[in-house]
């Protein structure tokens, strides 16, 4: 049966593949972006969306009654790189990044949560990462944003179940996409090695994306879309003294790095 689903930050990477997938499956799809103007694959409409304006998430919600008049599927998938050492990275970075990557999932959810339970339904996919699971050096501002995502779906996961209402969060790890280009620059040495890993990656958004659409038909409230990832996230609980000195290995690589560029 045909679904009616909104993708934020789907014009580009996951929210783009994401967008083509459920577009194969027959759903119909608005896809919501900042860009003000875009050509949307067939079977899609567009909308102008920046997720930390509330204004916008207003006029959504309204599109939505107007045209749809209900919402099955709600994807809060837009983010931005937004990590660093924390005395590389200003508060305003730490603001940017929590502003995007937490309050505009939590600006989504109120947004279309009544709508949901007065339908007695609906479905709410998270984009977190697996950054929100494990937390490496060089990444607080962006772990912290994606471990509010994950806590935020897990809350809402229990919380609006009696309405029939999932949530689930998705952490994938590193995978080819442009969300690396979105990195602010503030911390140059973070800002290689993430784009390190980004690229050296074997997966793409179409791989994550297939991944996701399978997920969501589970019950489960983590989607863990890669093997690299469930493997960290399972050396964590079950092994971690394995994951502590994999991790302090990374902030030696850090201090290395800094000490080749004269920093401190």
């Amino acid at each position: 049966m045909s679904k009616r689903v909104l993708v934020t930050g789907g014009a580009s990477g996951l929210g783009a593949a994401l967008v083509d997938e459920f577009l194969k499956r027959g759903d119909r799809v608005l896809v919501t972006d900042l860009a003000d103007a875009y050509d949307a694959p067939e079977g899609a409409d567009y909308l102008h969306l920046d997720v930390t304006s509330d204004a916008d998430w207003e006029s959504a919600r309204a599109w939505v009654e107007a045209e749809w008049g209900g919402l099955d599927v709600l994807v809060n998938n837009a983010g931005i790189a937004a990590g660093g050492r924390l005395d590389a990275v200003s508060f305003a970075e730490w603001e940017r990044g929590i502003e995007i990557n937490l309050y505009g999932v939590v600006r989504g959810c109120r947004a279309f949560v009544p709508m949901m339970k007065q339908q007695e339904g609906g479905h709410i996919v998270n984009t977190a990462s697996m950054a929100g699971l494990v937390h490496p050096p060089a990444m607080a501002p962006y772990t912290a944003a994606k471990a509010g995502v994950v806590a935020l779906s897990e809350s809402l996961y229990f919380e609006l179940s009696p309405w029939h209402i999932k949530v689930q969060a998705v952490c994938p790890s590193y995978f080819r996409t442009n969300l690396a280009s979105s990195f602010s620059g503030e911390d140059p040495v973070a800002a290689f090695m993430i784009g390190n890993l980004v690229d050296k990656s074997p997966l793409g958004a179409d791989d994550i994306a297939a991944v996701v659409i399978a997920g969501m038909e589970t019950d489960e409230p983590l989607i863990l879309t890669d093997e690299v990832g469930r493997s960290a996230y399972r050396d964590k609980h079950s092994d971690p003294d394995t994951y502590r000195k994999q991790q302090h290995g990374y902030g030696a690589k850090i201090r290395a790095a800094t000490d080749t560029k004269g920093e401190s």
